[in-house]
């Protein structure tokens, strides 16, 4: 960092083969104002920040742990917590964020494309300075709220979307590979009320693991689904994913963690400061 305990950062778009790299601030640990920075790549311009701030998402997860080892039949069955006990295990916590705001022309190239599948992935280097990717996500509570097997998460969270593609088209290798994780996430859906039938069109839908965005309407991760049953408008930070996933996971059998945004009045396990009304948008830090 300089004397103002700012870094720089790159950012770097990977296009038909053809790389192109800009250069960006973040914003200070201290510094309570955005350092919002515009980024020309490709002859289109994209805001970037990145510092901390509150971390949005929540999610009572340690009870969510619980309710699928009930339902998976390694532990009791129990239902989450009632409003005024459930705990958001985000609250009160901050997050180092990246935040990338892209022009809709600049995803769609020469096309005219209204839809895009977004996700996101962490990679770390090793002693040779080769980077491996350890994680990968796009819609919470799929991968790891599907897959039991902490050798089967790591296995998906080292590919892409792609593979899990390949592997329900049943094209080899990866349909081999993947074969067993498959088979786990389906024992999962049916172990949580889904019939066969439902449960292989639920993986359809799901899987693989991308977050869908179709700009020609409203975002909102509820606002619409596919003929498979997937939310296909993106999300806003206050949705509450965990929710809607969770409903169509269960067929409607588990509809809420009783854990909002804005938390419920009188739990103090609850509850995160209103978002900022300019980009990035999320809450100052803690």
């Amino acid at each position: 960092p300089n004397e103002k305990q700012e870094q720089q950062m790159k950012v770097t778009a990977i296009r038909n083969g053809n790389i192109k790299t800009g250069t960006a601030i973040t914003t200070p640990i201290t510094d309570q104002s955005a350092n919002v920075r515009n980024v020309p790549i490709n002859g289109e311009t994209l805001t970037v920040f990145a510092g901390l701030r509150e971390d949005p998402f929540f999610f009572d997860v340690e009870q969510f742990f619980r309710v699928r080892a009930g339902a998976a039949g390694f532990g009791p069955a129990v239902g989450f917590r009632s409003p005024d006990k459930a705990v958001d295990f985000t609250a009160g916590y901050n997050v180092n964020t990246i935040a990338v705001r892209v022009p809709k022309k600049f995803l769609q190239g020469q096309s005219n494309a209204n839809v895009f599948d977004v996700w996101t992935t962490i990679s770390v280097p090793g002693k040779d300075g080769k980077y491996t990717q350890v994680e990968r996500l796009a819609r919470p509570a799929i991968n790891e709220g599907l897959i039991i097997n902490n050798d089967f998460l790591n296995a998906l969270n080292s590919v892409g979307p792609d593979f899990e593609a390949a592997a329900l088209a049943g094209q080899n290798p990866a349909a081999n590979i993947a074969g067993p994780i498959v088979a786990q996430a389906k024992q999962t859906l049916l172990a949580v009320g889904n019939s066969d039938e439902r449960a292989n069109s639920l993986l359809g839908a799901f899987l693989p693991d991308v977050m869908r965005i179709d700009t020609s309407g409203t975002s909102g991760y509820g606002n619409e689904l596919n003929a498979q049953g997937s939310p296909i408008r993106g999300r806003m930070l206050e949705d509450d994913v965990m929710d809607i996933t969770l409903s169509v996971l269960t067929d409607g059998a588990i509809a809420t963690d009783n854990v909002s945004y804005a938390g419920t009045p009188g739990n103090p396990s609850q509850g995160h400061d209103p978002l900022e009304p300019t980009f990035p948008y999320l809450a100052l830090p803690n």
